[in-house]
């Protein structure tokens, strides 16, 4: 690529000065880092509300959702991703330049980072790892792209068959097919012995795994940004809520995700240990019948009156202490770039009846099942407790989480479905998912979302694609496809061993990220 006719690009609409800025920050990131003296030592155990999955071990899957970078910040690393105050790190790649055109992206590798197992990444690594990836948004990345192209060693570069102002967006942050892996590892032991046990390039080494219950990694003193603090983490899945609680007041682990309403007041009653607060998943109620004419949420009045149901400030109140954000946009994060703010709904139970009753139902119905995340059972129940004040009823169906999201993406869920993504991107990445044709999660469309999403993609003008995003909100909104509950406000416990947590260091990332920035007190 002629680099006079190039222009750095940062991706999620910044300047050219500020892409060329972040850039040259690339380029000082890429210097080695300085290790402490006496080296990394000690160990972190944290405790996890979810079940550990070993597909969140491999980029190659990664889903719509937050829950894998839990594991790929530890074990892998991308060639630009999310970091502390930057939307679009540079990482493997020192550095990377856009054609004026925008039909091409060329990235440079840094010089000497290498695997785990001492091979060095190449740029051949980070053509098979795209061309291997199948999680999210696989089939629009596929689409876009017309070739990837070895230019040497340390540089690859990527065709574009049209102009895609998100390339970057997606590449480096709503997806992991900008995370590398190691070819001749993979090719060597197989789909199947890359999960049992994985090599990337990340701080991280993975040392051992109890299937849904426990993973062990250990320092990568290799890695290039920095040698970490701690030499040993331990992330171990304690679903039960209490259990991750008392455990922490026990110190049998260093800090804990997920703790709401009485649980959170005590720990922040309990000397030694603090409240750690971030922002992170949009969450709402989703209705997957309102395509089939036959299903009550068919008409556009009972989503209406679901969505004057919910007491959002009173759940908030009793599960977040009020910390999650309240608005009236469904899917969209308050922090991601052409977010349309909007007022929260009220909470009006009586016009809600009174919609019921002119859509045919004036005692209400039964709404079958409400499928939610199983580490958020409490909020499905909150908000099957509130529906059902205003004659909606549903039975709650909590599902484990990996498991959630498959029966989610594969289109099998009926009645009411709580949905949520803390998914790295923007409006557009995170609308492709959820309301649009073909999405990963969209149980259907409507046209004129569909046209509108279609003349975004390729709009190169940012306050003209900002209009064009805004309106799809707005129909989103106005349509209902989902009822906003609120941003989720990430709550976190940290014991006293802990020095710096990050928790909440990467906006929107509710872990405990960048890893290798994690202190111990007297470590």
């Amino acid at each position: 690529m002629d680099s006079s006719r190039s222009k750095c690009q940062a991706g999620r609409g910044l300047t050219r000065r500020d892409a060329l800025a972040l850039a040259a920050l690339g380029l000082t990131a890429g210097m080695p880092g300085i290790s402490q003296a006496a080296g990394p030592s000690g160990q972190l155990t944290w405790a996890a509300h979810v079940s550990l999955a070993p597909t969140w071990f491999d980029p190659a899957e990664t889903s719509g959702i937050i829950t894998p970078f839990m594991v790929l910040y530890a074990l892998h690393d991308a060639m630009v991703k999310p970091m502390p105050g930057q939307p679009l790190a540079p990482s493997l790649a020192e550095s990377w330049t856009a054609a004026e055109d925008g039909l091409s992206y060329e990235f440079v590798l840094r010089k000497g980072v290498l695997f785990h197992n001492g091979e060095p990444v190449t740029a051949e690594d980070v053509k098979f790892s795209y061309e291997r990836y199948r999680g999210a948004s696989h089939d629009m990345m596929k689409a876009r792209i017309a070739s990837i192209d070895l230019v040497d060693p340390q540089r690859v570069h990527f065709h574009l068959k049209e102009p895609w102002p998100d390339f970057l967006t997606f590449y480096g942050s709503a997806t992991g097919a900008g995370w590398i892996v190691p070819k001749k590892y993979i090719e060597k032991v197989g789909e199947d012995g890359f999960k049992k046990a994985p090599i990337g390039a990340g701080p991280y080494k993975f040392v051992s795994f109890n299937p849904g219950v426990e993973l062990t990694v250990e320092v990568f003193e290799g890695y290039w940004r920095k040698v970490p603090n701690v030499k040993r983490i331990v992330i171990k899945s304690i679903p039960d809520e209490s259990t991750r609680l008392a455990a922490l007041k026990r110190g049998e682990v260093d800090g804990i995700y997920w703790i709401t309403g009485e649980l959170a007041e005590d720990l922040q009653r309990t000397p030694g240990l603090k409240l750690a607060v971030g922002h992170t998943a949009s969450q709402w109620l989703y209705f997957p019948e309102q395509w089939d004419p036959k299903s009550p949420w068919h008409d556009l009045r009972v989503r209406q009156a679901a969505n004057l149901g919910l007491d959002r400030s009173n759940i908030n109140q009793a599960i977040q202490l009020g910390h999650a954000l309240l608005h009236d946009n469904a899917f969209v994060s308050a922090h991601f770039e052409f977010y349309r703010k909007a007022p929260p709904p009220p909470f009006d139970p009586a016009k809600a009846k009174q919609l019921l009753a002119e859509a045919g139902h004036p005692n209400g119905f039964d709404a079958g099942p409400l499928y939610c995340d199983a580490a958020f059972s409490n909020i499905g129940e909150a908000m099957a407790n509130s529906l059902g004040e205003v004659g909606i009823r549903a039975n709650l169906r909590p599902v484990e989480r990996a498991a959630f999201y498959k029966s989610f993406s594969e289109k099998k869920y009926n009645g009411l479905i709580m949905g949520g993504s803390a998914a790295f991107g923007n409006a557009a990445t995170r609308l492709e998912a959820f309301a649009v044709k073909g999405g990963a999660y969209a149980y259907g469309s409507y046209p004129d979302i569909d046209a509108l999403f279609q003349q975004q993609a390729g709009e190169l003008d940012h306050a003209k694609r900002e209009a064009l995003l805004f309106q799809i909100q707005q129909l989103v909104q106005e349509k209902v496809i989902a009822a906003p509950l609120w941003q989720l406000a990430a709550l976190s416990g940290v014991g006293p061993r802990i020095g710096e947590a990050m928790i909440g260091a990467i906006a929107g990332d509710p872990w405990t990220s960048p890893y290798e920035d994690i202190t111990l007190k007297g470590a």
